[in-house]
């Protein structure tokens, strides 16, 4: 047998490559920026920890008050709120502007255009004042007498109601550009194969189609609810007392100004912790098909060469 025989020389070079040691790259500089990372953080830590006038028994005082636990039990009334009825709005006005009617597409773009044109401080000040303009809201047919159903304006409309309204409305007009976008991210062929089936519309929509745009829509959505959390501080402008109102009144009383805005904060911070986790656990439910056993997404940048 020749000693230049192919097969032994690569049987040769691959025992020789076997036999190298692999050593892992070091990146020093990664090193050096957690270092700093962690001296800056410790140095943030240890300010807030022994500044006095942070007032930390004051925040522990009031921290778990009854008068802080309403005013946080009606921000999280209000995110709940807020949530349900923009996203049952958002996908109704999602789906009129996917519709091929052009009368319904034209509404729902004009709703969109319009109140995410108007900032929410100014729809909620609308909204509270909206009696001045109406003493009483009625259903009947436009342009003649005939009217099934009236009432006081100001029998319907008090801080909860305004509240929650101007909320929605505002949250509907976002939600719905997030779930259409979702919508238009699904591959057209499960549309074809959707109505190949003879599915009706609706059926469709609800049983194909959405459940796929749910994975690009969640992350959007879950970032706009963490926002309309903390955006419900903006109805102290109606004097109702939620978790932000509060606080106002209480500093303004005590003149404990920080350690009352730090009780709040905390409150925030939880909150949106929460959301966030709760996001992370969604996610990963409608993303079951896709990930991989530890939890991770499927994605792969290289492929592996055929030996």
């Amino acid at each position: 047998m020749s000693s230049d025989n192919p097969v032994r020389s690569a049987l040769t070079k691959h025992t020789a490559h076997s036999a190298l040691k692999v050593v892992p790259a070091r990146y020093p500089l990664r090193l050096l920026g957690a270092l700093f990372s962690l001296f800056i953080l410790l140095g943030i830590v240890q300010s807030v920890a022994t500044n006095p006038r942070w007032e930390w028994a004051v925040f522990a005082r009031w921290f778990f008050d009854p008068i802080i636990l309403s005013g946080l039990g009606k921000t999280l009334m209000l995110t709940l709120l807020g949530t349900l009825f923009g996203t049952l709005l958002g996908t109704a006005l999602a789906l009129a502007r996917l519709s091929p009617s052009w009368l319904l597409s034209t509404l729902a773009w004009g709703y969109i255009w319009l109140f995410r044109s108007l900032p929410l401080l100014l729809v909620l000040i609308v909204l509270y004042n909206f009696s001045y303009l109406y003493d009483q809201l009625s259903l009947g047919i436009p342009f003649t007498s005939v009217t099934f159903f009236h009432h006081a304006t100001t029998d319907v409309l008090d801080q909860l109601s305004v509240a929650v309204l101007g909320l929605s409305l505002v949250q509907g007009a976002y939600t719905a550009e997030i779930i259409r976008g979702g919508i238009l991210g699904v591959d057209r062929g499960q549309h074809e194969a959707a109505a190949a089936l003879g599915l009706p519309p609706l059926r469709r929509t609800f049983r194909i189609i959405l459940p796929q745009a749910l994975r690009a829509i969640l992350p959007t959505v879950f970032n706009e609810v963490i926002g309309l959390a903390k955006g419900t501080a903006i109805v102290y402008v109606l004097s109702m007392p939620e978790l932000f109102y509060t606080v106002q009144i209480l500093y303004n009383r005590t003149q404990q100004v920080i350690p009352l805005l730090m009780v709040a904060s905390v409150w925030y911070l939880l909150i949106t912790t929460v959301l966030s986790v709760l996001q992370f656990y969604v996610e990963r439910f409608f993303a079951r098909g896709v990930l991989h056993e530890s939890g991770r997404p499927r994605i792969t940048f290289f492929r592996r060469a055929q030996p």
